[in-house]
């Protein structure tokens, strides 16, 4: 069944507040309606960003007389994982989440030598509705709010401390979801990851990337917010005929307009722009589609743009393919000699579907 696009999440109800939900004058407003002193917001944020620590029966620095309120009021339990499941001999994992009204959403965590990132969601589900991915060929359910966006960087940093003794490094955008149509709890979440400890989990925002698939006024409006994170964007071919199908947010904004929007967000932020391509056999593998794209992108943003070609990622029914290795070095040779930077994603797991367009939230 063709899925439509759905700009506005379907109206339910959003998990109970969580501290994680608010900003600093919002924790401190918390705290004072508890009948507790202003300090204790700070105490608290300490924990939950800088100890990690989620459950006021274990924040020893808050009397016992309150932890049980404070448990109540602050920090509900918003996620529970169904299943967790890994691959790459333990390097990967991927965790299925389900929310308190049911719905169910995936992250996946991904070790590598030099660094640690998790790939987190910021819907359950998406309404972009992109035919090759299992995320939007399964509708959207909800937007998650900040704290739930929040939670899955906090266990998969509790996870690299506790099993590997190990940090979290880097956080992906990239899960299920359209990151940009979920725009301010997403950004609240940013802000929160980015921000220096007790105000949030002071991770350096150039270790951050933000997916689209290119809503171009949430771009422009992203780069005006001089986070500095790294926008990357699902661009998958360079010609409207096929991105009006692949991708089907281009019938409302074309390639010209989104490619604009990226050069925008580069010429504000001083930040290389990441160009994600899925390469798929007979669709927009073909040499002149390469050619076309390496014009477009050195006109449009020159050295600060990057293309990185994901090799397609099999899902469940699906009737198309990853391309043969020498199409895609073929496809690299030719964006490479129009001056742009191109690489292949040295994709992770893959046996688990918990790469780049399979993540389905399924066994929930």
């Amino acid at each position: 069944m063709k899925q439509e696009l759905v700009f506005e999440a379907p109206r339910r109800g959003l998990p109970p507040r969580h501290f994680a939900d608010l900003d600093v004058d919002g924790r401190a407003a918390a705290v004072t309606e508890l009948g507790l002193p202003a300090f204790r917001a700070k105490q608290l944020a300490v924990q939950y960003y800088g100890r990690l620590q989620a459950d006021p029966e274990q924040m020893t620095d808050l009397p016992a007389s309150v932890r049980e309120q404070v448990a109540g009021a602050l920090f509900p339990k918003l996620l529970s994982a169904v299943r967790e499941i890994e691959c790459d001999a333990g390097e990967t994992q991927k965790t299925l989440w389900r929310a308190h009204d049911g719905a169910t959403f995936e992250s996946v965590l991904m070790r590598y030598p030099n660094r640690n990132t998790v790939c987190i969601s910021s819907q359950a589900g998406c309404g972009m509705a992109c035919p090759f991915c299992a995320t939007g060929q399964g509708g959207l359910t909800r937007n998650l709010s900040t704290a739930e966006i929040l939670e899955q960087v906090r266990c998969a940093a509790v996870t690299l401390r506790d099993r590997f003794d190990d940090r979290l490094s880097n956080i992906v955008f990239m899960g299920m979801g359209e990151p940009l149509a979920n725009y301010s709890r997403v950004l609240g979440a940013v802000r929160r990851i980015t921000s220096a400890p007790p105000e949030g989990f002071g991770i350096s925002a150039r270790s951050v990337t933000v997916s689209t698939v290119g809503l171009a006024p949430a771009i422009r409006k992203l780069a005006d917010e001089r986070l500095g994170v790294t926008l990357a964007l699902s661009l998958h071919t360079p010609d409207d005929e096929l991105r009006d199908t692949l991708v089907p947010v281009n019938n409302r904004w074309k390639v010209s307009e989104v490619l604009d929007a990226a050069r925008y967000y580069a010429d504000v932020t001083g930040r290389r722009v990441s160009i994600e391509y899925a390469l798929i056999r007979d669709i927009n593998d073909q040499p002149w589609r390469a050619d076309l794209l390496g014009r477009l992108l050195h006109r449009t943003l020159g050295p600060l743009a990057h293309v990185n070609l994901i090799p397609l990622n099999p899902t469940p029914g699906s009737k198309w393919d990853a391309s043969p290795k020498p199409a895609e070095r073929e496809y690299v040779r030719r964006v490479r000699a129009q001056g742009v930077s191109c690489t292949v994603r040295d994709t992770r797991g893959r046996e688990i579907a918990a790469a780049c367009g399979q993540l389905a939230a399924e066994g929930g």
